[in-house]
C-alpha cells in the first residue's frame, strides 16, 4: 500500500509541475505578442542625434 501511496503522490506532483510549465509558456506567448504588437505600433522608434553622429567620418 506504501508503493501505491507514493505512486499517487509522484503522479500528483508531476501533474502539478506541468501545470506549471504550461503557464509559464503561455506566459511568454502572451509577453511575445505584446512585444509584437507594440512593435508594429503606429510611432517607431525615435533616433537622436548622439546616435547619428557617433562615429566621424574616416578619410
Amino acid at each position: 500500500m506504501f508503493e501505491y501511496e507514493m505512486h499517487q503522490m509522484r503522479a500528483a506532483e508531476l501533474a502539478r509541475q506541468a501545470d506549471r510549465q504550461r503557464l509559464v509558456g503561455e506566459a511568454r506567448k502572451v509577453r511575445a505578442a505584446a512585444r509584437r504588437s507594440a512593435r508594429d505600433e503606429a510611432e517607431g522608434p525615435v533616433i537622436t542625434p548622439l546616435r547619428k553622429i557617433r562615429f566621424t567620418r574616416t578619410a
